[in-house]
């Protein structure tokens, strides 16, 4: 496996899919401090976060800031579209693609990438076109157990530990 880019979806992944809008119309997200660290520790080996949402938040706007994600595209319809937008300005190919989604939404890029991924909690047909299923639900450690997946095979996962433990690692949950 030869990971480059990282691309997720928000409802029903970084979060549990949950819609808390207040009376004033402002919209709320849980997100897992897990799933941070582990987007941290995959920037630091050098792969390329993205978020590709179909709904548009300022609480998605305000975690990808704080995770430094690098790209961030909301309320985004064709996210295959997208996708290729940023595959071409990272020069790289679909197989070194990881997208992780939970819904019939994300079949069209899940179909084409590489390394197609999801959260337990996904729906059925999306969880059938998978390489992995993670055994977290989405916005309860799913990220971060496909990430660790993917970092233990494509870096020494114990000496990336290491180095955070000694200091030389600054990441952010």
């Amino acid at each position: 496996m030869n990971i480059k880019l990282i691309v997720l979806d928000v409802d029903g992944v970084l979060t549990d899919g949950k819609l808390y809008i207040g009376s004033d119309g402002e919209e709320y997200k849980s997100f897992n401090t897990q799933d941070g660290m582990g987007i941290s520790l995959a920037r630091y080996t050098g792969i390329k976060m993205a978020i590709i949402t179909g709904r548009e938040s300022a609480a998605v706007t305000k975690r990808a800031s704080e995770l430094n994600i690098d790209f961030v595209y909301q309320g985004i319809p064709d996210k295959l579209g997208v996708l290729e937008e940023i595959r071409e300005k990272l020069a790289i190919d679909l197989d070194q693609i990881c997208y992780i989604g939970d819904d019939i939404n994300d079949l069209p890029i899940m179909k084409v990438i590489g390394f197609p991924c999801a959260p337990n909690d996904a729906v059925p047909i999306v969880k059938e076109c998978v390489k992995y299923a993670a055994d977290a639900n989405g916005g309860e450690g799913a990220v971060r157990e496909i990430i660790d997946h993917i970092l233990s095979t494509q870096e020494n996962y114990k000496e990336l530990i290491e180095a955070y433990l000694a200091g030389s690692v600054r990441v952010i949950q």
